[in-house]
């Protein structure tokens, strides 16, 4: 098959749906698939894979999205030689898609990955309110009925999208994680690197340093564990708009010294960070399907986190770790001081976590998906009308 991955971002942005876009797309490969992405900006940026397929964009702040209404005429035309098209971005992405892929009958799948309201709330917090969900209910479901197939990460985010109104047929498959090179040799990082000691516990944040991702609530959890319990170390691995901000309020509740801020670290450097912990932690609502969790499971971490969609997917309270309800500052801290202080409990946790995380192997979603793709084509066999070639240059040349 020739498989189309139309993102509004890529590399080299991180961020849980571009890696998983990548290591889809490699496993694809493997699998004697073509895999193309198409998306916008960073023309210059030098790509370690191949058929990736940047348009010009204009850049938005450091969000590192680029703005692009259209593709190039020449992307357009390699678009349309798709079997199949698979949207990961509903907005942009996503309408370009039904524009360039319906002429031709070309199937489109399209995973929604994101809470795109509670991420309006976090970054439009006065706007928000008003438009977010009004929006998406407005939006998505018109969306979802046009393309050929709609697929969320988890339970909870189809929950979510029916709150939205789309009434088709959702197909659930979560993203998937490389679990066999997670525990592949991995050699921890030296704790001594980040001036800590065996005595410490360890516990671990990765993921963007953004205001969606609550961590201000977590530096105030982990401010009263630590009262408890002065061994007990924070290392927030990531980066993000919200740093500096995080970083000045460790320093105004005295704790600077036991929170460590990393920066950006490159993805093949995660599980040795992770594999260096004790606990993983995470504040965030907004997860769809959390792969910084599932990774941290698949090497042995117990979870603490907060019931919602995509979190509650993949986190069994009181088997593979602890969620607490309704961002409950005083539950939480009560849980966070319960991994920290009992070893035994972290390592039971530990254990079962590990064996949980085997459902997302990357190869049992990689080998559903290429089903899925199979069945979509074949539902369409015999659909797809192709205009004459002079017809839609002229098109082509309208749209310019």
């Amino acid at each position: 098959m020739r498989i189309g991955m139309m993102a509004d971002v890529y590399k080299p942005h991180i961020s849980g749906v571009t890696n998983y876009i990548s290591l889809n797309k490699k496993w694809l490969e493997n699998s004697g698939h073509e895999v193309f992405v198409f998306t916008f900006g960073d023309e210059d940026y030098i790509d370690d894979e191949n058929n990736i397929i940047r348009s010009p964009g204009l850049p938005l702040m450091d969000t590192g999205y680029y703005l692009g209404l259209r593709h190039t005429t020449k992307t357009i035309k390699l678009i349309r030689t798709m079997d199949i098209v698979h949207v990961h971005h509903p907005f942009i992405s996503g309408t370009l898609a039904l524009r360039y892929c319906r002429p031709d009958g070309i199937p489109i799948i399209f995973t929604n990955h994101t809470r795109y309201d509670l991420y309006a709330r976090a970054y439009l917090p006065v706007v928000g309110e008003v438009i977010g969900e009004p929006a998406l209910e407005a939006f998505l479901p018109v969306f979802c009925r046009a393309v050929d197939l709609v697929i969320s990460p988890s339970n909870g985010m189809r929950d979510v999208l029916r709150k939205f109104g789309v009434d088709v047929p959702i197909e659930v498959v979560p993203n998937g994680v490389d679990i066999r090179a997670l525990r592949k040799g991995i050699e921890p990082s030296k704790r001594e690197d980040f001036g800590l000691t065996d005595e410490n516990i360890v516990l671990i944040y990765v993921g963007r340093v953004a205001p969606e991702k609550n961590l201000s609530f977590l530096i105030s959890s982990f401010n009263g564990a630590v009262q408890a319990y002065p061994n007990a170390r924070l290392l927030i691995v990531g980066d993000g708009p919200e740093r500096k901000l995080l970083e000045d309020k460790s320093r105004d509740l005295g704790i600077s010294e036991l929170i460590k801020f990393t920066g950006m670290v490159p993805y093949e450097q995660v599980c040795r960070y992770l594999s260096m912990a004790d606990i993983f932690v995470t504040a965030s609502i907004t997860e769809v399907h959390p792969l910084s969790v599932i990774e941290a499971m698949a090497v042995g971490l117990p979870v603490l986190g907060i019931h919602s969609p995509g979190i509650s997917d993949t986190v069994i309270d009181g088997q593979t770790g602890y969620l607490v309800k309704n961002e409950d500052l005083a539950a939480y801290t009560a849980m966070m001081v319960k991994l920290i202080s009992d070893p035994k409990l972290r390592e039971r946790m530990g254990i079962t976590a590990k064996t949980a995380s085997d459902t997302f192997a990357i190869e049992n979603t990689s080998s559903k998906m290429i089903s899925i793709y199979q069945e979509v084509i074949r539902k369409h066999f015999g659909k797809r009308h192709r205009f004459p070639v002079q017809l839609r240059e002229f098109f082509d040349k309208m749209r310019q």
